[in-house]
């Protein structure tokens, strides 16, 4: 086993509990899995993490995290409305990527366990911090402020089963352009007057981009 600083070892559990959770479910993954991977012993494990529940928590906190910091640069920047509404579809795909199916029912289906409770708490509170980034965007005119941000909360929670729906794949050449279709939607009915030239922009440049 390559010997790590003191340094390194936390940051190294943690990188190792993210790949693995995210790739095998948090219920198949063991203390062992994460340290061989991180090149850690288990005595190191134990002086930062209590358990593996633990550990999962730190990471669901620095993925997350991470996402509000993205998400409160898109809100805040001088892009056009329709522009933020990609960049935050992009974004919500972008945090479901590589993530397993034995990952998502560890997390969400594992009703009462002390994972799934935290998560719970942790998705509350990050929508309401970025409902709050919507409505202060709302009140610089960004977006129109009669419309209620919880609806777009719920409706980009969907948009991920939407992608894989066959029967939508059947009528698009690719993922970007049911993305493309989807903010349009929702865009020119939160946008400010004068948006829907910039939408029409957007989508140009978009369906230009290659597959990724």
């Amino acid at each position: 086993m390559v010997k790590v600083t003191r340094r390194d070892a936390e940051i190294r559990l943690t990188e190792a509990g993210h790949e693995l959770f995210w790739k095998f479910g948090f219920k198949k993954v063991t203390v062992e899995d994460v340290c061989k991977k991180a090149g850690v012993s288990k005595m190191s494990f134990y002086r930062y993490y209590e358990n593996k529940t633990e550990l999962a928590k730190r990471v669901l906190d620095n993925v997350i995290s991470d996402g509000v910091v993205k998400f409160r640069e898109i809100m805040t920047d001088d892009d056009t409305a329709v522009n933020k509404m990609h960049r935050f579809i992009d974004l919500k795909i972008e945090g479901t990527n590589n993530i397993s199916k034995e990952f998502i029912a560890d997390i969400y289906g594992d009703m009462g366990s002390e994972i799934q409770q935290y998560m719970a708490k942790l998705t509350a509170h990050t929508i309401t911090t970025m409902i709050e980034e919507f409505r202060n965007a709302q009140s610089r005119g960004v977006f129109n402020s009669n419309f209620k941000p919880e609806l777009l909360f719920a409706l980009s929670n969907s948009f991920i089963e939407l992608m894989n729906n066959p029967v939508l794949n059947k009528l698009y050449e690719n993922p970007q352009e049911i993305i493309i279709e989807m903010v349009n939607l929702i865009s020119y009915g939160i946008a400010p007057s004068g948006a829907e030239s910039g939408a029409e922009s957007a989508s140009e440049e978009k369906c230009q981009r290659p597959d990724r």
